[in-house]
């Protein structure tokens, strides 16, 4: 009996001891199979991150007391995997004992944790912002092979950014010169936060007990990693409680102590944007000058996107309490608060201080740190060194802005919906039926009203009420009102629909920049009054009538030093036709490298280039002009008014900057007119999100795309291809990139007569006219806004569009992607992806005086050096809307784009091909879209027909030309 049971117990033992080792076995096994994650299935996770779950959604499902307190630290070196990249080793760098480990800006590193204590941590990285194309790192965070919620897709780290100078440099004409900004790398660490500023507390993440794997994918930017930590902080405090510690301490007032920081006189900051601002608007600014442009200012609409920071350091000469004053203005969004949290020594005092807001008036304002009540907050300072720092946040408008964004996408949903039954232009007498096509439509409806209803009375509880941000809320959801009353309005409304859903994106554009714009801060006793600014009305007075009589001495053409051209001194003349911002931005890169690098002075004078020829003829041209159109360089040429800059020895070794795309418009007859500066062309942009929904694939031919576009037909929806009326140039790009595609070319060989009546141009013109003939795309109507609320889930637009979408459409942001546009198969099975191109170019004038530092200076702006210091800092000056399109390859290639961005960019840039221009060439586009009309718009012609006609006038006029400039005509 007993053995039989020792026999029992032993069975019972080894079933055990089997179970538990199949379940270790397991687990071993999932683990195994989160850590084989390919790369190309995180990007793909990264690509449709927009089906994760948010963060609102996410820390729903979880206790968010359960914050353990224990703390766990990966070291960079013990990764477990690494895909994609390569790591560099670096031993106690910079000031950090141990390893750290360089990776790159693309691939992925994996690490191992096991967690003790089940709960949230909140991630932080302990990093140092190596050296890369001046963008702020992004990364991908992913923990056992998932994203946890779609604010893990791109997470920013911030780079450090100092001035070059502590003193400003001055011009001959008074003012100051920007100082350049310069990078000042340094350990730092930092929490993961959303991006967007959706969420304002750091990001956490849930860990059960037992192993996990974390996954850093790479986006944008290399990153010298030392350390992860996951760790909670201690909740802050609320003011009422911090006071309470200050009495219990015994703290005292300090005593008539005033420290003074003039505000753009920053230690640090998080952007290069972050320079400063010179501003004459008030006698109360300081330093302050009638005449004269002073940096006295730092801020405005360069500090307004989420997570910038500006840091000044200060000194302490008595341990106690102070006050804080600032001298601010925020006369930039109205109806609305702007947000900064604002930390001391790395930490935030108390709550209040997490998002503190500055309202809007219309001038600059002494504005003390302070209780809703006005009542001044005290801060603790010990005697010593400590550091102020003021970041950008949402604040109160964090979860109002992200429900918004969610009601806005929900509506645009819907909208799509009700276009594919009755056409984005519906018949209003005719019954649709929608209520019985879409079931459920008013219910969904009613939710998205609720919705605004509750984020309109947020919003009023945040902003006050009588906000005219509440405006654009208020009329959507009244129009919501109607609908759900009757949903078979939506013919009569479609329109004025989509109108006011558009507008709720364009509301979040504006709610989400939080702009603010400072002159100094204070921090002082309490018993010691803050200056008095020089603001009365006496003193608005005389700063008025001074700036009224400066304004008829001062010539405002002029930008930068003014160089008198002598014997002994080299100088010429630049004009530049686009903007004051970019015109000091190249007058500051002049004067710090050209002229101090060649000794020769540059005017830069900013004018309107369509005044060049008759200034040039009246002997008041300049000697080199920058930024002019494709167009002009070989028209100019031929009339003896551009240099032929050929006469150049080096012209060659110049010419390997470029593409040879890029040169083609620039040359003619063996004769060299002009240097490219910028080289745009089309892209395919898609909507992943509809594509998604409608079971489609990318399109790679154009046969594919035909295949689309019936999809999307019936769908009421389609292509989006450039206007053919809005943008006459750009319209031409399609035409040349079929053209291209089809074998075709525009003139023969020795250019004497155009090409376009070939086979090749006119199955091109027919494959042209019969997007709009056949398919019906919109010819008017801008393809960004149409690409925004879904009705062309694909777009074949200019590249630069991407920079418009960043930063204007957020509330796709994620969405939609971009790649090479569609190709033509050839007979071999080859696809042809080529586009053509168009851009600006640089000139130098026949009447120069000084042709050889004349060549200098466009071998110096269109080198890589330059172009690329030209392009960050015009970034950082306006935003990534402005990042550069540059015809310089080795430039183009350290602009900060995504990595997998640029791929598509370089993918698509081997088969750019230039659109040549000759004398008469004008007629040649002009022609070709009349012809386009009597097709498309008259339906009086066919193709062929119409195409063969038109040509005719072009030739008539190439003839011309060639015999006005005495050029051989085409043989007949």
């Amino acid at each position: 009996m007993l053995r039989c049971l020792q026999r029992g117990r032993n069975k019972i033992f080894i079933a055990v001891f089997i179970f538990l080792l199949s379940g270790l076995l397991m687990n071993h096994s999932v683990l195994k199979a989160k850590t084989d994650t390919s790369l190309d299935q995180y990007k793909e996770d990264l690509d449709s991150y927009s089906d994760s779950i948010g963060y609102n959604e996410y820390i729903k499902q979880y206790d968010n007391n359960i914050r353990p307190t224990s703390e766990y630290v990966i070291n960079a070196k013990d990764f477990v995997r690494v895909e994609g990249m390569n790591v560099s080793y670096y031993n106690d760098y910079k000031g950090v004992s141990g390893t750290s480990v360089l990776t790159d800006e693309k691939g992925l590193i994996e690490y191992e944790v096991n967690v003790q204590e089940e709960g949230l941590y909140d991630m932080s990285l302990l990093y140092y912002p190596i050296e890369g194309k001046s963008a702020a790192i992004q990364r991908g965070i992913f923990i056992d092979g998932k994203l946890p919620y779609k604010e893990f897709s791109t997470l920013e780290f911030q780079r450090i950014w100092v001035n070059q100078t502590k003193t400003w440099e001055v011009d001959n004409q008074g003012n100051d010169l920007k100082p350049k900004q310069i990078e000042a790398p340094d350990w730092m660490s930092s929490y993961l936060y959303d991006s967007q500023g959706y969420v304002t507390d750091a990001l956490p993440v849930y860990l059960t007990k037992g192993v996990h794997t974390i996954t850093l994918v790479s986006q944008r930017e290399p990153m010298l990693l030392r350390s992860i930590s996951l760790k909670n902080e201690k909740e802050i405090q609320k003011y009422k409680e911090v006071k309470k510690e200050y009495k219990d301490n015994g703290y005292k007032n300090s005593s008539k102590k005033m420290i003074k920081i003039n505000a753009e006189d920053a230690d640090r900051k998080s952007s290069q944007m972050l320079y400063p601002v010179q501003d004459k608007s008030s006698p109360s600014v300081t330093p302050y000058d009638s005449k004269e442009l002073k940096n006295n200012t730092i801020g405005g609409n360069n500090w307004r996107l989420v997570g910038q920071w500006i840091e000044w350091d200060f000194n302490v000469k008595e341990s106690g309490l102070y006050n804080i004053s600032l001298h601010d203005k925020q006369n930039f969004v109205k109806g609305i608060y702007t947000s900064r949290k604002i930390t001391i020594d790395g930490k935030v005092p108390f709550q209040e201080l997490s998002d503190y807001g500055f309202k809007y008036t219309g001038n600059w304002r002494m504005e003390k740190l302070a209780d809703k009540n006005g009542k001044a907050y005290k801060f603790y300072l010990e005697k010593g060194k400590h550091t102020i720092r003021m970041e950008v946040v949402l604040g109160d408008f964090s979860t109002i802005v992200s429900d918004v964004q969610d009601i806005m996408m929900n509506l645009n949903s819907i909208y799509r919906k009700v276009i594919r039954i009755t056409g984005v232009a519906p018949d209003e007498f005719r019954d649709y039926q929608i209520a019985t096509s879409i079931p459920g439509l008013a219910d969904e409806l009613k939710v998205q009203r609720d919705r605004l209803n509750d984020v309109i009375s947020r919003l009023k509880a945040a902003a006050g009420a009588g906000s005219d941000k509440e405006t654009v809320l208020i009329t959507m959801r009244d129009q919501l009102d109607t609908l759900i009353k009757d949903v078979e309005k939506f013919t009569k409304l479609v329109g004025s629909y989509k109108i006011n859903t558009t507008a709720l994106g364009t509301w979040i554009t504006q709610v989400i920049a939080q702009p603010l714009q400072l002159d100094t801060i204070y921090i002082y006793s309490p018993n010691y009054k803050a200056p008095k600014v020089h603001d009365s009305f006496w003193d608005k007075l005389t700063h008025e009538a001074k700036a009224l009589f400066n304004s008829f001495i001062i010539d405002y053409n002029k930008v930068g030093n003014v160089t008198k051209s002598d014997k002994e001194t080299k100088s010429i003349t630049l004009w530049v036709g686009t903007g004051r911002d970019q015109a000091n931005t190249i007058k500051g890169l002049i004067d710090e490298t050209f002229t101090k690098e060649t000794g020769i002075g540059v005017n830069v004078m900013l004018v309107d280039m369509s005044t060049l020829l008759q200034a040039t003829l009246a002997g008041q041209g300049p000697d080199v002009a920058i930024q002019v159109g494709n167009d002009l360089p070989m028209n100019y040429g031929l009339r003896n008014a551009v240099a032929d800059l050929s006469q150049f020895s080096d012209l060659a070794e110049v010419r390997k900057r470029f593409y040879d795309s890029a040169m083609v418009p620039f040359e003619f007859d063996g004769k060299t007119y002009a240097l490219p500066e910028t080289q745009t062309f089309p892209m395919m942009f898609y909507r992943k999100d509809i594509l998604k929904e409608l079971n489609l694939k990318v399109p790679q031919t154009w046969d594919d795309m035909k295949v689309a576009m019936s999809v999307l037909s019936k769908n009421q929806m389609e292509l989006g291809m450039l206007p053919t009326n809005l943008s006459p140039q750009l319209a031409e790009q399609v035409f040349a990139m079929l053209l291209y595609q089809n074998g075709g070319e525009y003139y023969n060989k020795d250019a004497t007569k155009s090409a376009l009546d070939s086979d090749a141009a006119i199955n091109a013109f027919k494959e042209y006219t019969e997007f709009y003939t056949d398919y019906k795309l919109d010819r008017e109507t801008s393809v960004e806004n149409r690409f925004r609320t879904g009705e062309c889930p694909i777009i074949i637009a200019d590249y630069t569009v991407y920079n418009t979408l960043q930063v204007s459409a957020p509330d796709i942001k994620g969405l939609w992607g971009f790649t090479t546009v569609p190709g033509t198969v050839k007979e071999d099975g080859s696809v042809d992806h080529t586009v053509s191109s168009t851009g600006l170019g640089c000139v130098m004038m026949d009447s120069a005086k000084d042709k050889e530092s004349s060549w200098e200076f466009m071998k110096w702006w269109t080198s890589a050096d330059t172009q690329t210091l030209y392009g960050r800092e015009l970034e950082g000056l306006m935003g990534a809307a402005a990042r550069y399109p540059t015809a310089n390859i080795e430039a183009f290639s350290e602009l900060p784009w995504p990595t997998d961005d640029f791929e598509a960019l370089k993918e698509q840039f081997k088969t750019v091909k230039g659109i040549p221009q000759v004398p008469g060439g004008y007629y040649s586009w002009r022609n070709v879209n009349n012809a386009f009309y009597k097709v498309v718009v008259e339906n009086s012609m066919a193709p062929r027909e119409a195409l063969m006609e038109y040509v005719r006038y072009i030739n008539d006029e190439i003839n011309n030309k060639r015999d006005e400039f005495g050029l051989p005509l085409a043989d007949n």
